[in-house]
């Protein structure tokens, strides 16, 4: 089977890596979706991330934080 790239950006990314590494466009193709759905099976969504980050946080916080209120929280950026 054939591969057929209509769009002028794409053909011409395709040429460039298929250049580069010397391999036909198909495999260029190929190997740059297999990379990207690679990399979309890794991604470790927003909510994780901030969950980890916020661990982190409490972590290095420890024991003895307490709950501010928002009052306070204005009160401290000069706020009334």
């Amino acid at each position: 089977m054939n591969l057929q790239i209509r769009d002028p950006r794409a053909r011409e990314l395709a040429e460039q890596l298929a250049a580069k590494r010397k391999i036909s466009m198909t495999e260029a193709v190929i190997e740059a979706l297999e990379s990207e759905l690679q990399r979309e099976r890794e991604r470790i969504p927003l909510a994780e991330r901030l969950a980890a980050i916020s661990d982190g946080f409490k972590a290095k916080a420890g024991e003895g934080g307490r709950v501010m209120g928002k009052d306070e929280i204005d009160g401290m950026w000069g706020h009334s």
